[in-house]
C-alpha cells in the first residue's frame, strides 16, 4: 500500500484565522514551559559572566567539558560506542579522549539513523523531538532534554535578545518558513499571533509587492519590540517600506538568522526600519551558534560547541582568518553529542581574538560563506526561500534540489530511499504548491545531485537569469 500523508495541516489549514492564532498560541505555551523555567535568569546571569572569561578560563573550561562528552560519546551513544569497538578490532589503539583522533562525521550518517546518536540512557519520550532538514533538503531528526533546551535558550536570550535591549518579554515578530497560512489565501491575515511566546509570525510565502501594506499594518498594530528572520525576507519587506512610503512602526532591534547578512540587505533594512540590524549564526544540530555585538563582530558561543575549520581538500586545520570547511563538536546536548559534525557551511574564525570595542572576550567568527541557496521568483513578485519544511516529516528520500526554469515551472530532483512511492512524489509536489502557488512541477528521480564548484548541494537553483 502507498504511503499517504496525514491531514492535521490540512485540518488545520481549513480553520478560521482566529483559531489557527489559538493553535500557534497553545503550541507556543508548550514551547515556552519547554524553554524556560526557574532557573533561566540565573542561566542568563551566568552567559553573561563567562563573556569576560579570558582564553586561558575558557581553554580550562572547554577542555573539561569536552572530556566529559567524549566520553559519554564512546561509552553511551551507540554509533560511537559500535565505531570505536569495530576500530579496537582492527588494531587501532587511538585514544578517544582526544578530539583529533575521531574521524569527521557526515550528515548523512547523522540522517540515515538518528538514533543511533542518542545516549542510550535517555528517556526520549521526555525529550523535545526537532525536525529539520537544514539549507540542503536532507530530512534530519534530533532530540533534546528540557536542561538542554533551556540552556539554549538561556544563551539565545543573553546573547542575540539582551545584547540588543530586548527580552523574551517583549512582543515580537517573526518573518519565517512555518506555513501558517494557506498559499492559496489572497487576503489577509497572513499571520498568527502565538500568544503564548508573545510573537506574530508571519508567513514568507505570500510576502509580495502588493501585500507589503497589509504586513506593515501588522506590524503596526501589533507593536513588536524586535523582528526576526530570514535577510532575504526582510530585505523584500524592508525595499518596498521605502519604495511605497509604507512608514512601519520603530523597532528596537532585527535580527537575521538562517542566511547571509550581505551589505546591500543590511543597508536596506536599516534604511526602512531605522534601526540595527544584528547578524545571528546557529544550527538545529546545536553544533555552533554566534551573535553580532553592538561593534559589529559576530561573537561564538563557546558554551555550544568548538568550531573547526578545514581546508576543502584535506582534513588539516587553516589558519585563523582563512575559509574552510566548518566542523563543529557539539558541547551543549550531551544526550546526542555530535563529534566533529560537518554542518555545510564554509567559514573563517576572526584572526587576533583580542578584546572587542564592546569589552566581551568570546571568540569571533570572521566570515559565513554557507547558506547560499537561491529563491524561487514568482510571476507576482514574490521571492520565497527557505523550501526546506517541504522535504520534512520523514519523507523517504536522501536528497532533494528545486530548479526554478521558469516564472510558471520547477524541476525537482529527487534521491529517494526505501519505501518510497508515487504517494511520496505527489506529496512534495502539494507541499511546493501551498508555498509557491501553481507552478507546473516536473520531478526527475535520480542516483545522485550534482554539487557546486565547492563541493555543496544546493537545495534550490534559480536558472532564470541564465536562461
Amino acid at each position: 500500500m502507498c504511503w499517504r500523508v496525514p491531514d492535521w495541516l490540512g485540518l488545520y489549514h481549513r480553520m478560521p484565522s482566529p483559531l489557527r492564532s489559538m493553535v500557534a498560541s497553545a503550541r507556543g505555551e508548550q514551547l515556552r514551559r519547554m524553554r524556560y523555567g526557574p532557573q533561566t535568569e540565573q542561566l542568563i546571569a551566568e552567559a553573561h559572566t563567562r563573556e569576560r572569561w579570558t582564553v586561558d578560563r575558557w581553554q580550562s573550561a572547554t577542555e573539561e567539558r569536552l572530556a566529559a562528552v567524549l566520553h559519554r560519546a564512546a561509552t553511551r551513544v551507540p554509533y560511537y560506542r559500535r565505531q570505536w569497538a569495530e576500530r579496537r578490532r582492527g588494531g587501532d589503539r587511538s585514544s578517544w579522549e582526544a578530539l583529533v583522533n575521531w574521524p569527521v562525521l557526515p550528515k548523512e550518517a547523522l540522517r540515515r539513523a538518528p538514533l543511533a546518536f542518542l545516549a542510550d540512557d535517555c528517556e526520549r519520550r521526555r525529550m523535545l523531538r526537532v525536525r529539520t532538514s537544514g539549507s540542503s533538503g536532507t530530512p534530519i531528526q534530533l532530540w533534546r532534554s528540557r536542561a538542554t533546551e533551556r540552556r539554549w535558550y538561556a544563551l539565545f536570550e543573553a546573547r542575540c535578545l539582551r545584547w540588543n535591549g530586548v527580552g523574551r518579554a517583549d512582543r515580537w515578530a517573526m518573518l519565517g518558513g512555518r506555513l501558517v497560512t494557506p498559499i492559496t489565501q489572497r487576503r489577509p491575515p497572513f499571520w498568527v499571533r502565538n500568544l503564548g511566546l508573545n510573537q506574530l509570525y508571519m508567513s514568507v510565502y505570500h510576502l509580495s509587492p502588493s501585500n507589503a501594506p497589509h504586513y506593515v499594518e501588522a506590524l503596526r498594530r501589533w507593536r513588536p519590540s524586535y523582528l526576526l528572520g530570514y535577510p532575504s525576507a526582510l530585505q523584500a519587506l524592508a525595499h518596498e517600506v521605502l519604495a511605497q512610503d509604507l512608514r512601519p512602526i520603530p523597532l528596537t532591534a532585527v535580527i537575521a538568522n538562517a542566511e547571509p547578512l550581505f551589505p546591500e540587505r543590511r543597508e536596506t533594512i536599516e534604511e526602512a526600519f531605522g534601526c540595527p540590524v544584528r547578524d545571528s549564526y546557529g544550527m538545529a544540530e546545536l553544533g555552533a551558534a554566534a551573535s553580532e555585538c553592538e561593534a559589529g563582530r559576530l561573537h561564538l558561543w563557546p558554551e555550544v560547541g568548538i568550531v573547526e575549520v578545514l581546508r576543502d581538500e584535506s582534513d588539516e586545520a587553516v589558519v585563523d582568518g582563512q575559509t574552510g570547511r566548518v566542523l563543529c563538536t557539539s558541547l551543549l546536548n550531551a544526550d546526542m553529542p555530535l563529534i566533529r559534525y560537518e554542518v555545510g557551511d564554509r567559514a573563517a574564525l576572526a584572526k587576533g581574538n583580542g578584546p572587542c570595542r564592546c569589552g566581551r572576550l568570546l571568540p569571533g567568527l570572521q566570515v559565513v560563506e554557507g547558506r547560499l541557496d537561491d529563491v524561487l521568483l514568482t510571476a507576482d513578485g514574490r521571492r520565497v526561500g527557505r523550501l526546506n519544511a517541504v522535504f520534512e516529516f520523514d519523507l523517504p528520500i536522501v536528497e532533494a534540489q528545486i530548479i526554478q526554469e521558469s516564472l510558471r515551472r520547477i524541476r525537482v530532483r529527487l534521491v529517494p530511499s526505501a519505501g518510497y512511492c508515487d504517494g511520496h512524489g505527489r506529496e512534495i509536489v502539494r507541499r511546493l504548491r501551498e508555498r509557491v502557488g501553481e507552478f507546473e512541477v516536473a520531478l526527475e528521480l535520480v542516483d545522485r545531485i550534482p554539487r557546486s564548484a565547492s563541493g555543496k548541494l544546493h537545495l534550490v537553483v534559480n536558472q532564470l537569469d541564465r536562461s
